[in-house]
């Protein structure tokens, strides 16, 4: 009788004792709010990522994306910070314009993103360069700096690489250099062909991608570049000099510094305020790992055409943290951010 007692014992205290072992996450639902629609290159990216962090959850838990597309990402984060039920259960797949957009004290930004807890990017390093069609002559800085009414191309005001544009135009001190934005993509490179255009700012391993015979052939003449981050070199275009070489003042290097910020965090992945440190420790981790796995980066590649290169959560904070707010850059970056002319140095 007392052996089968103790047989009883030790089975419902080892059954206990499994429940007690069971992941947190074991048998849920996660829910990723992406800040995109479906179909396009953020909802790709958002694709590429949650096979691998369900794959790294203790439990693998279930994920739902649910988008939530609208005002540049403030539809998303808005919702992430005011209406999220901080569990560790609803996640969300930013923009990483929402960054910009509360530093930059935009308007209809009802969150503080100093307090999303991060979870990392899957892509932080990108290149930004200006090239000029080559048949006008401007081989060099001094070629460029001395023509005037140079008409650079975008896609629309406030786009990245019009802002990219305007920034170069500013810190080479062009004269008088007009800014036409209203085409597609495709439709800036038609108009550089057709000569409707002088020059266009745009991310370098897209350029080289779509045109490499821009570079090999010297169709283009490319002048500088935008590391971001600072310091990280472009494998065929690291050559040529980086915008903050042309900064003259510290309020100037300030800007460069905001601007590197707001696309180092690539599209981050965040955590509503409040959640539980262990819950918010396990999702950290299990990003750290899917971002270190092999069979991602493959997956990555596959879906955007580009490699993955990855910011972790604590490097993601720490970018975020440390971004320069000062007033007057802010202001001086929206300026450059708008339809205005450029302001004199």
């Amino acid at each position: 009788m007392r052996k089968t007692v103790a047989l009883v014992a030790y089975s419902m205290f080892s059954l206990t004792s499994a429940f007690a072992q069971a992941p947190f996450y074991q048998g849920k639902t996660i829910t990723v709010i992406a800040t995109t629609a479906p179909g396009g290159t953020g909802d790709l990216r958002v694709r590429a990522v949650v096979p691998f962090l369900r794959k790294h959850i203790p439990g693998n838990p279930t994920i739902i994306i649910e988008y939530m597309d609208g005002g540049g990402g403030r539809k998303g984060a808005n919702h992430l910070f005011r209406n999220a039920k901080p569990d560790g259960l609803t996640i969300g797949a930013m923009s990483g314009a929402v960054v910009g957009l509360q530093v930059m004290r935009e308007s209809g930004v009802m969150y503080d993103i100093d307090k999303f807890i991060q979870l990392g990017s899957p892509e932080s390093t990108t290149h930004y360069t200006i090239y000029t069609r080559r048949e006008l002559g401007l081989s060099s800085l001094e070629k460029l700096r001395a023509a005037s009414g140079i008409r650079i191309g975008a896609q629309s005001v406030g786009h990245v690489s019009y802002i990219a544009g305007r920034l170069f135009a500013y810190f080479f001190g062009l004269k008088d250099p007009k800014f036409i934005a209203g085409y597609t993509a495709p439709e800036v490179d038609a108009a550089l062909l057709r000569g409707e255009l002088d020059a266009r700012a745009n991310n370098a391993s897209s350029v080289l991608r779509r045109n490499p015979d821009w570079l090999e052939k010297g169709l283009m003449d490319f002048h500088a570049i935008l590391e971001v981050p600072k310091g990280t070199k472009h494998p065929r275009l690291g050559h040529l000099p980086e915008i903050e070489s042309f900064a003259k003042t510290d309020k100037e290097k300030k800007l460069i510094a905001m601007w590197r910020v707001f696309r180092v965090v690539g599209a981050p992945y965040m955590l509503p305020p409040g959640t539980p440190k262990e819950r918010a420790e396990i999702l950290q981790e299990a990003m750290r790992k899917a971002f270190k796995d092999p069979e991602f980066r493959r997956e990555f590649f596959k879906l955007i055409g580009e490699d993955a290169d990855p910011l972790m959560p604590e490097d993601s904070a720490k970018a975020i943290r440390e971004a320069p707010r000062d007033i007057e850059v802010v202001d001086l970056l929206k300026t450059l951010s708008g339809p205005e002319p450029l302001p004199p140095r």
